[in-house]
């Protein structure tokens, strides 16, 4: 006998159509307004708590792709370095769907996804749609080493015949520094150096890289980048830390502008 008007559970509902062999996203479960509950995820997880134990602080992570990095949530302005590269990535949390934190570097653009239940997914440059990452343990902070007058001339010496190399003609480095922003402005110098050698990987970026005769570091009020009468001015902000100079995406974004 057939039983009208009987009413279930929307997870009940959602259970059954998954044991059925329907798709979950095919399944909607309506309020007494008429509105959908949303997905099957939605309705078996809203309002649980989050049981997984605490990552550590600064905590190395290996994505599926093979790449290896370190994250540093020790300090109020979370910093990630992929292993083998010399740039610190300043990162900025966001919250993002069903309680996820994006981590967006200056550009905007999202590096990492720590998801709500559970794990991390890497947006590497060359994987933009994401890789899932397994903590593998815990791992140094990240910071930035001091650098004196002499270290810093040697910096960006090297910085500018990696990109003269890059460019194929010479492009000088040049830097006005003081005591606090000197360790500021040597990072900066390597960190311009690996953004406009990742320019010049293509026939259009080796075009946009013409436009670059001379890079200059300096101190100003707020961190930034721009290019002006084929110098491109990179400013640092030495009271913001690390995360008072433009990333390399910035860099070589600026430089095509």
């Amino acid at each position: 006998m057939a039983v009208k008007g009987a009413r279930y559970p929307a997870a009940a509902l959602a259970l059954a159509a998954v044991i059925a062999g329907v798709s979950a996203p095919a399944v909607y479960a309506q309020t007494r307004g008429g509105s959908p509950l949303g997905s099957l995820g939605d309705m078996l997880f809203r309002g649980k708590p989050d049981n997984r134990p605490a990552p550590p602080p600064v905590a190395r992570y290996v994505s599926e792709s093979g790449l290896a990095f370190t994250l540093d949530r020790s300090t109020a302005q979370p910093m990630l370095r992929f292993e083998g590269s010399n740039e610190i990535w300043v990162l900025e949390p966001h919250t993002g769907a069903r309680g996820d934190t994006l981590y967006k570097n200056d550009a905007g653009r999202v590096v990492l996804r720590d998801t709500k239940v559970g794990g991390m997914i890497l947006y590497a440059p060359d994987r933009r749609e994401g890789a899932a990452a397994a903590l593998s343990g815990e791992s140094r902070p990240i910071r930035l080493t001091p650098v004196d007058p002499k270290a810093l001339i040697r910096r960006l010496i090297g910085a500018s015949s990696v990109v003269s190399k890059a460019a194929r003609r010479q492009i000088p480095f040049q830097a006005e520094a003081s005591t606090a922003s000197s360790a500021l402005i040597a990072d900066a110098a390597l960190v311009a150096a690996d953004g406009l050698v990742r320019l010049s990987r293509t026939a259009e970026g080796q075009a946009q890289l013409r436009r670059v005769n001379l890079v200059f570091l300096t101190e100003g009020p707020r961190p930034g980048v721009i290019l002006r009468q084929g110098v491109l001015i990179v400013v640092v902000t030495p009271r913001l830390g690390i995360s008072g100079r433009p990333s390399s995406e910035r860099i070589a974004f600026a430089a095509t502008r």
